[in-house]
């Protein structure tokens, strides 16, 4: 299961591109170059975070709901932190749909990741 997860997280980001270049020509009011950054940035952080609990495996299981709530939690603020920020810097020309599709990015990658992990630990 450890070979699998970095494989499906390049997966996932990948169709998430293709989806997203198409966007670019079928919806130009889109930010494109936000929302790869948003890919990018999880796709990231995502792999982080599997390191980050790939070392907790091993050991205790409060260790692994550990570094899981941890890995969780660096996501969600720095996904917080990205959404501000976009915020901030287009105070008057924010695309809702946008950053709703931010947020959409973020289930998809906590979503693929909770269950990479989960079957990992089922293994261990």
């Amino acid at each position: 299961m450890k070979k699998v997860f970095i494989p499906v997280i390049l997966i996932v980001f990948a169709v998430l591109s293709a989806v997203f270049l198409y966007m670019k020509s079928a919806l130009p009011e889109y930010h494109f170059n936000v929302l790869m950054i948003a890919n990018g940035l999880l796709a990231l952080l995502s792999i982080a975070s599997y390191l980050l609990v790939s070392t907790q495996i091993s050991k205790k299981p409060e260790a692994f709901v550990r570094g899981v709530y941890s890995s969780s939690l660096l996501k969600l603020l720095v996904c917080m932190f990205a959404a501000l920020t976009y915020i901030l810097l287009n105070k008057h020309h924010i695309h809702k749909p946008t950053l709703f599709t931010l947020f959409g990015i973020y289930v998809v990658y906590s979503a693929t990741e909770n269950i990479l992990l989960s079957k990992m630990a089922r293994t261990k």
